[in-house]
């Protein structure tokens, strides 16, 4: 067992490129005013579909849209406030002696302005209402898009239901491609995928095989699309071998190794949509007792890449692994009795350039909740941009499960002379409070603040 201690006291300074990939990227929403007022956008207020280039005034129209996006879909909906309740405005500082005369205290001041439930110095919450708002409040987080340079060259749109295609399709998020997912539905888009489309504004590059969009499914375009590649969604096996099959043409060869996970419990698929769009390893999926077709075809593709099947023997069985082993050389089992510690068996993992292999401080992660697929999906972009971290699990709104918080302990930074010398650790957190609450929230960030070894206060 690891010492449940802060370490990393100390470390020398890191060479500059070590530095540059370690370094927080988080992003800090301009909160206006009008950001704050929950009223329908009228038809004059969407952004306007017109011919590229971009007018001056528009480009300056859609940097706004994203900036206020990103405060309405993380900071407007990240209260899990009761029936009946909605968000005010922070309210203007009170003048000194007033605070006994009915003006906002403290506390009611910093809830106001979405703290501690929007961000604590160690954490920060992506807290949309649903799966929609996040992802697209996610894409913006990774893409800004204030400047062309700041946009990326596609998006893949999924259905908003499709949780074994959206997590197959985190792949394309993967460095040399890096397609951000968002959700969309047949016959219309969410508003939040509406308006993260009109900021992220894709163009299609050589890279995405001249597509701005990877739709999977039957979902709903944007007017602008120059180009679309579409995925057939139907049973998660087949919809994933296509995606795998796309993805080895998009990067130009064979994966440097493939994750099996299960194609009917999404519980234990989950942590694969972190690890695909970290790596470019595609996710394919197995039923309990019986490897589907589509995914034994797309195995023996390439027999000489390794298998790593993500979950415990309940949710893929022996047999089925064993029928694994007759088509790929190499084929080993990652994995936790249930969801909570199956996730932390793949952050621990590592098996050369396989797994995240986090076992010491100075890492991001990603926290979301066990029984929300396709919030990890939504998540995937930040395990492939800013801290790169792997996604963990609970199972409560309002306590962490022992063994995360004992493994937040382990990897726990500290320092001895020098804080600023160290490394850090940095959790996003995905989900409203009635997901996770703020409570939850301020143990994790007790949890993984950088902490003083030995000597004096």
């Amino acid at each position: 067992m690891r010492p449940r201690r802060p370490i990393n006291a100390d470390v020398p300074a890191p060479p500059q490129e070590a530095r540059e990939e370690e370094a927080h990227e988080e992003v800090a929403p301009v909160i206006e005013e009008e950001a704050r007022e929950e009223r329908p956008a009228s038809a004059a207020e969407k952004p306007p579909r017109v011919p590229k280039p971009l007018a001056p005034k528009l480009l300056a129209s859609l940097v706004v849209l994203a900036i206020v996006f990103i405060v309405v879909a993380i900071l407007g909906s990240s209260g899990g406030s009761k029936q009946g309740e909605t968000s005010a405005p922070a309210p203007s500082p009170t003048p000194a002696g007033e605070a006994d005369g009915g003006g906002e205290t403290p506390s009611q001041t910093a809830e106001a302005l979405g703290y501690p439930a929007f961000a604590t110095d160690n954490t920060t919450r992506v807290g949309g209402a649903d799966a929609n708002a996040n992802a697209a409040a996610v894409a913006l987080a990774v893409f800004p898009s204030t400047t062309p340079s700041q946009r990326p060259a596609a998006v893949t749109l999924v259905g908003e239901e499709d949780w074994a295609g959206a997590i197959a399709a985190a792949v394309l998020m993967a460095p040399g491609v890096r397609a951000p997912l968002l959700f969309s539905a047949p016959d219309e888009q969410p508003e939040a995928t509406a308006q993260a489309l009109a900021a992220l504004d894709p163009q299609g590059s050589p890279k995405t095989g001249g597509a701005a969009v990877f739709a999977v499914g039957a979902v709903t375009l944007p007017d602008e699309a120059a180009k679309a590649t579409r995925i057939d969604s139907g049973d998660p096996a087949s919809t994933a071998a296509q995606i795998a099959t796309l993805r080895d043409r998009l990067f130009g060869g064979a994966p440097r190794a493939i994750v099996v996970a299960s194609g009917s419990q999404p519980e234990f698929a989950m942590p694969a949509a972190a690890w695909a769009a970290r790596s470019g390893d595609p996710v394919l999926y197995s039923e309990a007792d019986k490897l589907p077709q589509p995914t034994a075809a797309a195995l023996e593709r390439h027999p000489g890449v390794p298998v790593y099947v993500l979950g415990p023997a309940a949710a893929i069985s022996a047999a089925v692994v064993g029928e694994i082993g007759a088509i790929s050389k190499r084929v080993q089992r990652v994995g936790g009795a249930d969801p909570v510690a199956n996730a932390l068996a793949f952050a621990r993992f590592g098996d050369g350039n396989f797994g995240w292999n986090v076992n010491d401080p100075g890492h991001g992660f990603v926290l979301a909740r066990s029984d929300a697929p396709l919030q990890a999906a939504a998540a995937a972009p930040l395990s492939a941009a800013g801290t790169w971290g792997p996604l963990l699990l609970t199972d409560d709104p309002g306590r962490l499960p022992a063994n995360v918080r004992d493994y937040f302990l382990d990897v726990k930074p500290g320092y001895t002379d020098n804080p600023s010398r160290a490394f850090y650790n940095h959790v996003w957190v995905v989900g409203d409070q009635e997901a996770i609450d703020v409570n939850q929230q301020a143990e994790v960030n007790e949890l993984v603040e950088l902490a003083k070894i030995g000597g004096g206060e």
